[in-house]
């Protein structure tokens, strides 16, 4: 479980100290829940997003035991270091936005006709309940051809989850190599 620890303090030398020992600043906010200002080790967070099974994952902050989602991030804009994290408490029951990763399954027919496999939106944003929320959503991409997409409206549906991206939005695509 990802420990982390209560900031005191929210202003910018803080922050700026806390980033130099190592730590990655986060909110912790949901309905009905007081805003929680954090930090957490760079590294032990990475490793725990990278290597989590579902989109929730456990965390302890200041002694609380909370299941938090991910719902944006800041990143620096040269070296890339993540600079910030906005973390949303994942409360049984609570319909809300959540944005699903897109995972293309089988190898396309457009590939050997020299094409090349483009995701345009790599997560999906849906409006479920934490318990209905798959951890990935599965595109078979194996019948398209140069040329084909996959939009947002050819998606399979899920029970109890709503898309809430426009239904003309491409999702992947087999585009031509150059």
């Amino acid at each position: 479980m990802l420990e982390g620890i209560v900031r005191e303090s929210i202003g910018k030398p803080a922050t700026k100290a806390l980033r130099r020992d190592g730590y990655l600043i986060a909110n912790i906010y949901g309905k009905g829940i007081e805003n929680v200002h954090a930090a957490f080790k760079m590294n032990d967070f990475i490793r725990t997003v990278r290597n989590k099974e579902t989109i929730a994952f456990p965390v302890n902050v200041g002694g609380k035991e909370m299941n938090l989602v991910v719902q944006g991030y800041e990143s620096h804009p040269v070296s890339g270091n993540l600079l910030h994290v906005d973390l949303m408490v994942a409360q049984p029951g609570l319909v809300t936005h959540y944005h699903i990763p897109v995972k293309p399954v089988g190898i396309p027919v457009g590939l050997k006709n020299k094409g090349m496999l483009f995701v345009a939106k790599k997560r999906l944003r849906v409006k479920a309940a934490i318990e209905s929320l798959p951890n990935a959503i599965e595109i078979n991409v194996a019948p398209l051809d140069l040329g084909d997409s996959v939009l947002v409206r050819d998606v399979a549906r899920i029970d109890n989850v709503t898309f809430t991206d426009a239904d003309r939005v491409s999702v992947l695509s087999i585009i031509k190599a150059k």
